[in-house]
């Protein structure tokens, strides 16, 4: 029985038309989650094609998440994603290991709840007053810009002021190999259209930046995570992954990493390096919270000079989330293939967000709001680190700066089961499993110290220990 139309004279593919027939098939509940799909024997007999192109068809499918493959019992339609409704009061418990709860609750009740596991900083601890000031200042002068497209690789001033704020990390580049963005996200939304295809392997860190896992997923990339040690990449680990993957990408978060609070070392990112050239490998450097870092760092793009690094980086922690300004850097020709990207997808960045961007960073207000911010972090972090080891807690590491602290108590294994209790109590934790590309299980939690002055969250430890 066949359960799609194939036509042979189409200009698609017939993997194509297999995967976008089961594909709608699924997303219209015509076939229901669990239920079994036909053999690739039997779907190639019933459809007259080769089991070859039925093979193709279906692992593409199960890198997409549509479907499961079965030891020993064939292939099952994946469970589709439940709709989260709006929480219209406290936490539902059962909810706190899911990663969109995690976004919608904590954007939802943030002003209302205890927040240890939140990635911003507190709105007391930002430059509202700058913003307002900018604002005003750009509200009465005339020009289009207030009501037309910005251009489409940003503003120019703003790109130009960035070209000589990467010089000062060791990155020479002309301003047209500037892309700006909605944000760090933004950006490697806009990397992973462009290269990845379904089926295809994509490094990240494990853990890592979780957001990037569903996008990444949701493009049918096949997400493998690469363990991160106390000075970056675990590179004998990373070796084995690309020789046993073959991915294009590595997205990797080098400076004050998130969740870890790790830095990468030079020798570790002269070793990555060197792997990316053996392996024709592309590296995806998200450096956004890198003016938090005290000192010097070593980045990847400045090693590189952006022959194989594409750098994206924004002002979304530092300055404000709201205005939503970020960049990405590469060479000249995908810098302009990039942009191409961007235009097709949502047209041109806000150029209001950009100057008041660009005013901000040139009227003083930018150099003073860090240095402050560098100081109340290392004043937060060190209490913070404090009462953890107090209450029994072991750090992966001591960061140097930034807001996380990653941390894990033998009493306390089972993170998501914790954090599903937290959550009864009205305090949102930050579980391990959240920050693996698969949600594996993991000891840790990821602690924001600029958001652990309030005694609820210890409290809550220090009863269940």
């Amino acid at each position: 029985m066949t359960i799609i139309t194939l036509d042979a004279n189409d200009s698609l593919p017939l993997i194509d038309q297999i995967v976008n027939g089961v594909k709608k098939l699924i997303d219209e509940h015509a076939i229901r989650p669990g239920s079994r799909m036909p053999s690739i024997r039997s779907f190639a007999q019933d459809h007259g094609i080769s089991r070859f192109t039925v093979v193709q068809a279906y692992d593409r499918l199960v890198a997409m998440g549509y479907m499961q493959s079965r030891q020993g019992s064939g292939f099952y339609v994946s469970p589709r994603p439940k709709p989260q409704e709006a929480l219209a009061g406290g936490c539902e418990p059962d909810s706190a290991i899911d990663i969109v709860w995690l976004l919608r609750n904590s954007l939802e009740h943030r002003s209302s709840r205890t927040i240890p596991g939140a990635w911003w900083l507190p709105a007391s601890w930002m430059v509202e007053t700058g913003i307002k000031k900018s604002l005003r200042a750009l509200s009465l002068r005339d020009g289009e810009f207030l009501t037309a497209y910005g251009t489409p690789s940003g503003y120019l001033p703003l790109r130009e002021l960035l070209r000589r704020r990467l010089l000062d990390i060791g990155v020479t580049v002309d301003h047209a190999q500037i892309v700006l963005t909605s944000g760090v996200t933004h950006a490697m939304d806009l990397v992973a259209r462009y290269f990845i295809r379904a089926g295809d392997a994509v490094l990240v860190d494990d853990p890592g930046y979780f957001i990037l896992f569903g996008g990444l997923q949701s493009f049918g990339a096949r997400v493998v995570g690469v363990p991160w040690n106390a000075d970056g990449p675990d590179v004998e680990a990373m070796e084995a992954l690309i020789r046993e993957h073959r991915p294009k990408l590595f997205f990797t978060n080098t400076i004050l990493h998130n969740p870890t609070g790790a830095t990468i070392s030079q020798p570790v990112a002269y070793r990555v390096l060197q792997l990316a050239e053996k392996y024709d490998l592309i590296l995806v450097e998200d450096d956004i919270y890198g003016d938090f870092h005290p000192a010097a760092a070593t980045r990847l793009a400045t090693l590189d000079q952006l022959r194989r690094v594409i750098y994206v980086s924004s002002f979304s922690k530092s300055v404000s989330a709201s205005l939503r300004v970020g960049y990405l850097v590469c060479n000249p020709a995908l810098a302009a293939n990039l942009c191409d990207v961007k235009l097709l997808t949502g047209l041109t960045t806000s150029e209001i967000s950009e100057r008041l961007m660009y005013q901000l960073l040139t009227e003083g207000h930018y150099r003073k709001h860090l240095d402050k911010l560098r100081t109340k972090l290392q004043l937060a972090r060190a209490s913070t680190i404090a009462r953890l080891e107090d209450l029994g807690f072991t750090l992966h590491c001591e960061p140097a700066g930034g807001m996380f602290v990653w941390a894990k108590h033998d009493d306390f294994a089972n993170t998501a089961e914790v954090a599903s209790l937290a959550a009864g109590k009205g305090i949102m934790l930050a579980p391990g499993n959240m920050f693996r590309p698969h949600q594996e299980p993991s000891p840790w939690f990821r602690f924001n110290v600029a958001h652990c002055d309030d005694e609820a969250t210890f409290s809550f430890f220090r009863e269940r220990r």
